[in-house]
């Protein structure tokens, strides 16, 4: 039995085929890009995305790919909302992780004890959750949805009928208690919703089925089992290897991000969170701590759109003369702070640049400035395990870049550094969590 896994990201949606030891197959993989909003705000289409989808399947049915896959596994962005109407269609854009516009109410006031939520839920009241972004949505478009989605959710049940949200997928809302797997009441106060308006959590274990007309559709599908989409990140730290709190996963595709695997079965007590690590389940038994960067691959590609630089073998060859810690610094926040941190997006800067100074310093700078933030990061992750940690770096814009391999391996120093050769460990994590194994 083959596994089908499906990558729903920020910038693409993907679908490849593994074997039932989720081992790639050769050529058996679809993407398309998605687009988003471009007027500063960071919004998705959720039927353009679905779309999206649709063509994957369609072209690795047409490749005979589909032929032999009887479980389907998702990772997916976290953090997304989307307002619906009665009848669960949308009422607007999907609003994204990337969106800085949501902002807390005039005289709308947080929780009664920010480390007491921090705790129960990983999160914080600020723009990235839904505790924000529900009341924004409902004055910035005017809206009165009658349910609350996630991007994940939309897009399956579309095919399903109905999708189920997975913990992993719900604690990336910031509505969740962690602990107990059930929506906090105080964070559906902050959000003024109540739980009957958000996806039902999906029991552990569930699996559904294509609607009939998607069956016919993808005939190869029709009796293949669906699991609920897990968050990305817990999603890629399995697929890097990162299963345990001996190693953490460096991860760096669109944006980036460093997380550490703890176990922690449901109900039973937390392991410390300090402050400014959020924290967000993986499945029943397993959650994972740790920070999130909105710079990661979009720093390249914002370089390579903005800044001339060579292509290919000759951007490696001229990477390759700039030291792993360049003389250019930068700070590498074009796309503002994730939370706990708040600065806007244009927080980007570059010191010490000359008139000599060339682009391919500048994109270095950029690059060696997320090895700092996450060298720092790195450290206070280690303080709740009380001892050095492993890191496996990897994502697309890591098995990209030689260099950035190599200036995250002079950062992390005398830490064990490893590199995961496969740009698709989110997919790869995906479906070993559907195998089980």
């Amino acid at each position: 039995m083959n596994v089908l896994a499906v990558d729903l990201g920020t910038s693409s949606v993907r679908a490849l085929v593994l074997d039932d030891g989720a081992r790639r197959i050769p050529e058996a993989i679809a993407r398309r890009g998605v687009a988003g909003d471009g007027s500063g705000a960071a919004t998705l289409d959720a039927d353009d995305y679905l779309a999206n989808l649709c063509a994957c399947l369609d072209e690795l049915a047409k490749a005979g790919h589909l032929d032999d896959v009887g479980l389907v596994a998702a990772s997916a962005q976290w953090h997304s909302v989307l307002p619906l109407d009665t009848a669960g269609r949308p009422l607007g854009p999907v609003v994204t992780w990337r969106d800085t516009r949501p902002a807390p109410l005039p005289g709308a006031a947080g929780p009664a004890d920010p480390d007491a939520f921090h705790e129960r839920t990983g999160t914080w009241w600020h723009r990235f959750y839904w505790t924000v972004k529900l009341p924004w949505l409902r004055e910035a478009y005017g809206l009165a949805p009658a349910r609350h989605t996630g991007l994940a959710e939309y897009v399956l049940g579309q095919l399903l009928g109905e999708a189920p949200t997975s913990v992993s997928q719900a604690s990336g809302t910031g509505l969740l208690d962690i602990r107990s797997l059930t929506w906090d009441p105080e964070a559906l106060a902050i959000a003024g919703v109540d739980a009957s308006r958000l996806p039902e959590l999906a029991p552990p274990g569930w699996t559904g089925r294509l609607r009939p007309d998607h069956a016919r559709r993808w005939p190869q599908l029709a009796r293949a089992r669906w699991t609920a989409a897990v968050g990305d990140g817990a999603a890629s730290n399995v697929g890097s290897g990162c299963v345990d709190q001996s190693r953490a996963a460096v991860t760096v595709g669109t944006s980036a991000a460093v997380r550490l695997t703890q176990e922690a079965p449901a109900g039973a007590p937390l392991p410390p969170l300090p402050h400014g690590l959020w924290r967000y389940r993986m499945d029943e038994r397993r959650v994972v701590t740790g920070t999130a960067y909105s710079g990661g691959g979009n720093l390249f590609a914002w370089a390579r759109r903005e800044l001339r630089l060579p292509e290919g073998d000759a951007l490696d060859a001229a990477l390759a003369a700039i030291p792993p810690v360049p003389a250019v610094r930068a700070d590498p926040r074009l796309g503002g702070d994730r939370p706990p941190r708040t600065a806007p997006a244009g927080s980007g800067r570059f010191e010490n640049i000359g008139f000599g100074t060339t682009a391919v310093e500048l994109l270095a700078a950029l690059m060696a400035g997320l090895c700092d933030l996450v060298r720092a990061d790195i450290e206070v992750i280690e303080s709740i395990v009380d001892h050095p940690v492993a890191v496996t770096l990897g994502g697309g814009a890591i098995a990209a870049s030689p260099w950035w391999r190599r200036s995250f391996e002079t950062a992390l120093a005398p830490r064990e550094v490893a590199h995961v050769d496969d740009p698709e460990v989110g997919a790869t994590g995906a479906a070993l969590l559907a195998l089980g194994a």
